[in-house]
């Protein structure tokens, strides 16, 4: 690949995570803990990205792309996951307030990495991506070499974009956990959530 592709690619990759989806508000609402939670989460959405370029590069997401069902039953597994996390998140803050605390108890790494990591993995969006732009950009005989190789430049940028947000909200921290404001955020994100899934949910029929 020239270096001019690679650049339109790299560009391409990081308007994807610049429009709002189920893995920033989960980075957003991780980094509330600090920035290792979301952080985590971060690399979780990345190793999602490069499962999407391994079943692209070996043909399985081609499945998806031939099967209208395939796709739905994606579309409601997002769905449905969003929502257990919306409902999750909602029932961790009701339990914190019953509780005379602010916020809710910090997730433990394990669950921020897999939270990450299966949002991306269910995210038929990211799917799309790699099925109809990363084609484009691999190289005439490259085949599976090329594709994993821009999963690489997908998830290193997803990586870098979404670490930076991570950062950027746990030095806000101190604004983010005052009482009336960390309610809000709970309520949003809780909401918000479940709102990305119950729109996959209903996007699918």
């Amino acid at each position: 690949m020239t270096l001019d592709a690679v650049l339109a690619f790299c560009a391409l990759c990081l308007l994807l995570e610049l429009t709002p989806g189920p893995n920033t508000f989960l980075v957003l609402r991780h980094s509330l803990h600090g920035a290792r939670a979301g952080v985590v989460t971060a690399a979780g959405s990345a190793l999602g990205a490069l499962v999407w370029a391994g079943a692209v590069a070996v043909g399985l997401a081609a499945l998806l792309e031939r099967s209208a069902q395939a796709y739905q039953v994606l579309k409601v597994a997002g769905g449905c996951y969003l929502v257990h996390l919306g409902v999750r998140t909602f029932l961790a803050h009701r339990r914190a307030s019953s509780g005379g605390t602010l916020v809710a108890a910090a997730p433990r790494l394990p669950a921020a990495f897999r939270s990450g990591l299966v949002s991306c993995v269910l995210n038929p969006k990211v799917g799309l991506f790699f099925l109809a732009v990363v084609p484009q950009f691999v190289p005439a005989g490259a085949g599976a070499r090329g594709t994993l190789l821009l999963g690489a430049l997908e998830a290193g940028v997803a990586l870098l974009y979404l670490t930076v947000l991570s950062q950027v909200a746990a030095r806000a921290v101190e604004w983010l956990r005052r009482p009336r404001v960390t309610r809000t955020l709970d309520r949003v994100s809780a909401a918000v959530l479940t709102a990305f899934g119950v729109g996959t949910i209903a996007g699918a029929r």
